[in-house]
């Protein structure tokens, strides 16, 4: 269950938002003035998943609450609610941090899709963080923050583009990889060409990678498309000069 905090002084505005928000699951949590609502906003043990923060607030304005929570937080996702609908203010509150920005009165469907675009992002972003930044198989080595490549010890210097393609193999290691699907997720779908640049570049790549080693991880899989796999010869036998894999009876894979 997301928590939220409501940092919102109009009572009548606050209990119809509390209603709606727990009917669609969240927990809610109410401060009715700016002092109290960024003592709780700053509270660590509240472990608040968003916040839908009132501009104009009694005792500290809501973009006040805002430019303190952003010098101690600068992820936490925050929703501004205002009757100010000028230019000017929607992008001061923007500017100073605010994720989005919602003019009262507000449509509550409208606001629930809000809040559940922010929550996704903020989930995808979690995991993201939590994804290891080091990649290896067998001998080979990725440093996803440094963009730095070593097998056996030895510098490998790639291209952007190489290195991307070399980062896909590896995160689906031991999958058989079409030319379509790396196409798609290393040049893009809007991507205009011919697939034989795949080709091109895993040629580029096991010159690099595989030619200069005892042992080839880069496999093709005739008709389909290319396999990054560790020491295949236990049940292929790999051609040396194109890392072609093909099965010992020598008959092509269907």
């Amino acid at each position: 269950m997301s928590r939220i905090l409501l940092i919102e002084d109009e009572e009548r505005i606050a209990r119809v938002l509390q209603l709606e928000l727990e009917h669609e699951g969240y927990e809610v949590h109410i401060r009715a003035d700016g002092r109290s609502g960024l003592n709780a906003a700053l509270d660590e043990s509240e472990n608040w998943e968003l916040i839908l923060l009132d501009v104009m607030l009694p005792e500290l304005s809501g973009l006040e609450v805002l430019r303190r929570i952003r010098q101690v937080n600068a992820t936490l996702p925050i929703i501004l609610l205002t009757a100010r609908d000028a230019v000017p203010d929607r992008v001061s509150g923007l500017d100073q941090g605010a994720n989005d920005y919602v003019t009262k009165p507000f449509a509550t469907i409208e606001l629930l899709a809000r809040i559940r675009s922010l929550l996704r992002q903020r989930s995808l972003q979690d995991q993201s963080a939590e994804q290891p930044h080091l990649l290896k198989v067998d001998d080979l080595s990725m440093d996803l923050k440094s963009r730095a490549v070593t097998r056996e010890g030895t510098p490998i210097e790639l291209t952007p583009t190489e290195f991307d393609l070399l980062r896909f193999l590896i995160q689906h290691q031991d999958e058989v990889m079409s030319r379509e699907q790396i196409i798609s997720e290393v040049w893009g779908y809007d991507f205009v060409g011919d697939t034989n640049v795949v080709d091109v570049y895993i040629r580029y790549l096991r010159q690099k990678v595989d030619k200069p080693f005892s042992s080839k991880l880069i496999q093709t899989i005739r008709g389909i498309g290319y396999l990054l796999k560790v020491d295949p010869s236990s049940s292929k036998e790999a051609d040396d000069s194109t890392g072609e894999a093909v099965p010992k009876d020598g008959q092509t894979p269907s």
